[in-house]
């Protein structure tokens, strides 16, 4: 059966899938659409499936070498993936990753939770939105979510994981080489004196992007071997990583479904909409308007619309900027923030949206007043769009 190549809500919580998982596949869960996201950033390495869990919420997955696993992580397309995920609504990231361990109580088909990582890509990859004239710096102090993170450790802590000695780690550091070639028995060594646990080569610039787009980002990493540093241990080879990945795969299946099963409750919607996260790219930017290059400005305008605009020099290009009706209701926050709604009344906003059978015309003129909403509301009519975000017509 073919499916949709659309989907009209947004999708809050994305997988990403790693070596050894291209597909998302758990009982119970439907795909429901194909999404081909063009981003200003190049295409996603491979189509964003939308599946639906048993419980009928919407998750995004995307393969991040690819369908066929034909993308070296040097030639992984961060910044299209990250930018097509913010585009259809996600804003809390749960990546997957194979790792070598680095430690000996870290054993192949354990699972593990960073919480630190240490850079060792060679600057070859593409790391930031901010560039070609807008210079910007995000915190990066704590690079894994912290919040996500205990929830994962909450449930692989359970009886989910499945196996003789199989654990979960959590609070672990996380080295990222370059690749695609495994480390030198010098070099593995090298990473265990710097106290790191386990090695991959995705980590980054992935989550730095993650970090930059406000998505709320967890890894959650299988080990597969022991690199190379352990005496009387064979080194790490393709063949390792690839068969105790497929020997593990249903408890990472089931690790991953439980953890979606559990961010569906309410208590952890803020958490999943990533609220303490927005607007902590808005200040990040240092370079003045009027030196701001207008193609990196379009480029963040499409990512984070309303954060940057005013280098435009037109109000307009803010309007303009939105994709298609189906991306409305992910875009109204940036709408909110942009008429000058504090942070309570821009969350009650959107609640009423949602609940009531309000337009957004009809919001902004109980918030503003009739004079200043007929204001705001001349100009999104210039860009000739009618943002009704719920069912009814003006």
């Amino acid at each position: 059966m073919s499916l949709s190549n659309t989907y009209p809500n947004p999708v809050r919580i994305a997988v990403i899938g790693g070596t050894g998982m291209s597909h998302l596949e758990h009982e119970g869960f439907t795909a429901v659409a194909s999404l081909n996201v063009d981003t200003p950033y190049g295409k996603p390495s491979s189509p964003i499936t939308i599946l639906q869990t048993p419980a009928g919420e919407p998750i995004a997955f995307l393969s991040r070498h690819g369908l066929h696993h034909e993308l070296t992580p040097t030639e992984v397309p961060n910044r299209a993936n990250i930018a097509a995920l913010r585009s259809i609504g996600v804003r809390s990231v749960i990546a997957f990753s194979a790792v070598g361990s680095l430690r000996e109580q870290i054993k192949p088909k354990d699972f593990v939770i960073p919480s630190q990582v240490i850079d060792r890509t060679k600057g070859i990859r593409p790391f930031t939105f901010f560039e070609a004239g807008v210079v910007g710096h995000v915190g990066f102090a704590d690079p894994f979510d912290a919040a996500l993170g205990k929830v994962v450790e909450k449930v692989g802590s359970s009886s989910v994981l499945e196996g003789s000695g199989v654990k979960l780690h959590s609070d672990k550091l996380l080295i990222c080489m370059e690749g695609p070639q495994f480390s030198t028995r010098a070099e593995s060594n090298l990473y265990r004196s710097w106290g790191g646990d386990v090695i991959n080569m995705s980590a980054l610039p992935e989550s730095k992007l993650a970090r930059e787009a406000e998505l709320a980002y967890c890894m959650i990493c299988m080990s597969t071997d022991y690199d190379c540093w352990k005496v009387g241990e064979a080194a790490v080879t393709v063949e390792t990583v690839m068969g105790n990945m497929h020997a593990n795969g249903a408890n990472a299946k089931r690790l991953v479904a439980a953890v979606l099963e559990e961010l569906a409750k309410e208590e952890h919607q803020d958490l999943v909409n990533a609220l303490h996260l927005e607007g902590s790219s808005r200040f990040a930017c240092c370079t003045a308007p009027a030196g701001r290059g207008e193609e990196a400005l379009k480029k963040l305008e499409w990512l984070l619309p309303g954060y940057f605009a005013e280098g435009l020099g037109s109000t307009n290009f803010l309007i303009s900027g939105y994709r298609s009706k189906t991306a409305a209701d992910q875009n109204v926050p940036h709408i909110l923030l942009r008429c000058g709604l504090n942070h309570a009344t821009r969350m009650q906003a959107q609640r009423d949206l949602r609940t009531k059978n309000l337009t957004l015309k009809t919001l902004l003129y109980e918030e503003k007043g009739m004079e200043a909403a007929a204001e705001i509301w001349a100009e999104f009519e210039k860009a000739r769009w009618k943002y009704e975000i719920v069912r009814n017509e003006d």
